[in-house]
């Protein structure tokens, strides 16, 4: 009897050791390759540089390529929450990759961290969380430099997808509020490898300013055939083109050109007092240890942030539920809800149940790019 147990007394404390040493899986959807590798391409990197554990728990990352296709994302999101019974899913960092996972983690009652400003209908974000900035919060920062610059009219050249029409819509919003017009619009697909029809007839109209909405390395392309039309205007760049990959392309093309940008890609030029100032120097060293210098990159940044935003919240959904249930990742839900507010490299999160976006207007700041290099506007 006393040999039973002690069998029972030690297959009991063996049952209670593997429930708290339960891995959190997590699945990532990334664009790897495809035309948004250049966002996703430095996301991934940065999950090489987490922690194998948050809070005591083995993290278990699976990260697949969705090649930029919306279907493939799906496709991962569904493996994710079926096959692999993820307790959050991220991803993607391609707008019309990450609205779609949105449905499949809404089914699912799991978590979504988006790096990308997925704009989803009212009440269809309830476990859709973004760490990117909102397009209405970037064209703040960005409308209120051309209202200094004396900016009247602008002409729009962007995606024909989910990203660009956002865009359009926020931006629009925003410079009827400061007297600025937009008075062109011209559209074309990722995919496209020529863009001088639509920045012929942008240049034709001659506005002030030209905003394209792009991202990565193929914001350099359309930026390249507004400047060989003869352009001579200001030229305006959004978040997703936040990367030296713009500069790489473009080369001297893009000199000058304005690109507004969450805090960590100018970590060393910020003030002392700027609440994100040592989580953005944090990033930068980190990623750029690895990686090597001038590496840094706004959706790297994400995925530091990501991390940031998991080892605050990931403590207090475990004093709820253990993981790998159906409590862990609706307490997980919750904690990121009630975090309150969360100083991170890319600004001050504050999230809550009727905000998941959470970044205010003061987020965003304005880049320029002299010399090859940014300069802070």
């Amino acid at each position: 009897m006393k040999l039973i147990k002690t069998l029972i007394t030690t297959a009991t404390a063996t049952l209670l050791s593997s429930a708290a040493l339960a891995d959190i899986t997590i699945g990532v959807s990334l664009p790897l390759t495809g035309p948004a590798s250049g966002l996703g391409i430095p996301l991934g990197n940065q999950l090489k540089l987490w922690p194998s554990s948050i809070a005591g728990e083995k993290v278990k990352l699976i990260v697949l390529d969705d090649a930029s296709d919306p279907t493939n994302g799906v496709k991962n999101a569904k493996r994710f929450v079926t096959e692999e019974k993820a307790d959050l899913i991220m991803g993607s960092a391609a707008t019309p990759v990450a609205i779609p996972m949105a449905a499949v983690a809404a089914e699912a009652d799991t978590v979504q961290l988006a790096f990308s400003p997925a704009v989803l209908p009212p009440g269809k974000d309830g476990w859709t969380f973004r760490l990117p900035q909102s397009n209405s919060v970037m064209a703040h920062a960005m409308v209120s430099l051309m209202k200094k610059q004396g900016v009247k009219t602008v002409g729009f050249l962007g995606y024909t997808d989910a990203y660009g029409e956002s865009w359009l819509k926020d931006f629009t919003a925003e410079a009827d509020k400061n007297g600025i017009k937009v008075v062109a619009t011209e559209r074309f697909a990722r995919s496209d490898a020529s863009v001088m029809a639509q920045a012929l007839k942008l240049t034709a109209a001659n506005p002030d300013a030209m905003l394209i909405v792009a991202s990565g390395s193929g914001a350099a392309m359309p930026q390249m055939a507004v400047v060989d039309r003869g352009y001579k205007g200001k030229i305006y760049q959004t978040h997703a083109a936040a990367s030296r990959d713009l500069m790489r392309v473009g080369g001297k093309a893009v000199e000058g050109a304005y690109v507004v940008s969450g805090p960590a890609v100018i970590a060393e030029q910020l003030p002392d007092s700027h609440p994100s100032k040592k989580p953005a120097v944090d990033f930068v060293q980190q990623y750029e240890k690895a990686y090597g210098p001038g590496s840094r990159n706004q959706f790297a940044a994400h995925g530091f942030d990501a991390q940031m935003v998991l080892e605050k919240a990931i403590p207090v959904a475990l004093k709820k539920a253990k993981p790998g249930t159906k409590e862990f990742r609706t307490a997980l839900r919750d904690a990121l809800e009630t975090m309150g507010r969360t100083v991170i490299s890319q600004g001050v999160l504050n999230w809550t149940k009727d905000d998941h976006w959470g970044y205010t207007n003061e987020t965003g700041g304005m880049l320029k790019v002299v010399n090859g290099d940014w300069k802070v506007e």
